[in-house]
């Protein structure tokens, strides 16, 4: 059991607020971790000898002290921060018993089982919100609980097939192009966050809680945003632009001297500042491309002659010479360039933490909330499998060690 005495005291704003998550992979997990992050108690709730799947999802792995790979991979510590490992089998009946006692102590319920998965076992929302009627139960899936898909599983790549995004990212006649990060699943997650604490600002008003009911593809749809309405304005299907913009140009790549840069000309101003250093003037008084409507009629005649007067310098000139002058411009860059930039670092969005499996505290991407007077802090690090099994059940159940090693036993948890 991990010295108690070493854990930072909870400064989030959900200090007091107690989450049982029965969810794993990356959407349920993403959501809790923020949970946690802002003080929530969170226990994730784990099969004996399996847990999350995404321990194994590696390597890279967490090295012990020897050097050899453990059962915690890169992609598990990436959400499952500010959480206490449980591991509970509720398929059998003691399990299932506590469990209920579990769900009796907790404000929150997040779970990502298929729909009707839990109700085979007593612990759906109908079952529970008679006896528990201040709980917010959240179930994150790929479809919801209701309309023709419900019953199917939902995975992050064919959500965003499905949700139209891949339909808008990637290289005009290219192949459609999934984002490099699992963006269904962390935006379903972020908008089961969301409804969380505005179920339990209304259950504060109103003493009832209620089931939150988040489906990734409706998530995706959201999330389509601008992109989405340019079709539900015009009714024409929206095309890819690869790294351009469909409706403000300059706004994408370009090729510099010696490497790739961003520029995002906003508005017409920024564009005639822009040809001014860029001793083009000439192009922000053509009527052609003075005003962005003009510009984006003609991208085809103006982007290429933009390119070849940004590849005639290196990035150094543009990045250095346009930021002063308000001109949005911007590296590309690396993802050991991201975490060494000093804005990044003068942030905390790295951030160490003492972990169970390994020698040495392992870094983990710090949390973007920034508080004024409840500060996000750490106070653990993504959990080994059963790691606080014990110290859960003595402190929600007050059970003793003698009864959590009887089932351990039993092969309860």
């Amino acid at each position: 059991m991990p010295n108690r005495a070493h854990v930072p005291p909870v400064t989030g704003p959900l200090a007091g607020i107690k989450v049982l998550d029965m969810s794993r992979i990356l959407a349920g997990p993403s959501a809790t971790q923020i949970l946690g992050d802002l003080g929530a108690d969170v226990v994730k709730v784990e099969k004996p000898g399996e847990g999350d799947d995404t321990r194994k999802w590696g390597p890279p792995f967490v090295k012990d002290a020897d050097g050899n790979e453990t059962a915690e991979s890169s992609y598990y510590l990436s959400c499952n921060r500010n959480k206490r490992s449980l591991t509970l089998d509720f398929t059998k009946p003691e399990g299932k018993a506590l469990a209920l006692r579990l769900v009796g102590k907790a404000d929150v319920l997040v779970e990502n089982y298929k729909t009707g998965t839990l109700a085979k076992y007593g612990l759906a929302y109908d079952d529970l919100r008679d006896a528990h009627p201040r709980l917010v139960y959240c179930s994150l899936t790929g479809f919801g609980q209701t309309g023709p898909y419900a019953p199917r599983a939902g995975y992050d790549f064919l959500v965003q097939g499905m949700g139209g995004i891949m339909s808008l990212t990637g290289e005009p006649g290219g192949e459609p192009m999934k984002a490099g990060v699992a963006i269904a699943d962390l935006m379903a997650g972020m908008y089961a966050t969301v409804a969380i604490l505005a179920a339990l600002r209304h259950r504060d008003q109103s003493g009832r809680g209620q089931h939150i009911d988040m489906a990734l593809l409706d998530s995706q749809v959201a999330w389509l945003s601008n992109a989405g309405q340019y079709f539900l304005t015009s009714g024409q299907v929206t095309p890819r632009y690869g790294n351009g913009h469909p409706t403000i140009v300059p706004y994408q790549t370009f090729q510099a001297a010696d490497g790739w840069i961003i520029l995002a000309v906003g508005n017409d101003e920024q564009f005639r500042k822009f040809c001014a250093f860029a001793g083009c003037p000439e192009l922000a008084a053509d009527e052609r491309y003075a005003r962005n409507r003009a510009r984006v009629a003609n991208r085809g005649e103006l982007v290429p002659v933009l390119a070849g007067i940004i590849a005639a310098k290196p990035a150094a000139y543009w990045l250095e010479g346009l930021e002063p002058l308000g001109v949005p411009c911007g590296p590309i860059n690396r993802l050991d360039q991201v975490f060494a930039d000093p804005q990044v670092l003068a942030r905390e969005m790295v951030v160490r933490m003492p972990h169970a499996a390994a020698p040495e505290p392992v870094p983990l991407i710090g949390s973007p909330l920034k508080f004024s007077d409840t500060p996000v802090n750490y106070r653990h690090a993504p959990p080994t499998l059963g790691q606080h099994t014990g110290e859960v059940l003595g402190e929600w159940l007050k059970l003793d060690g003698a009864a959590v090693e009887a089932l351990r036993g039993k092969g309860v948890v």
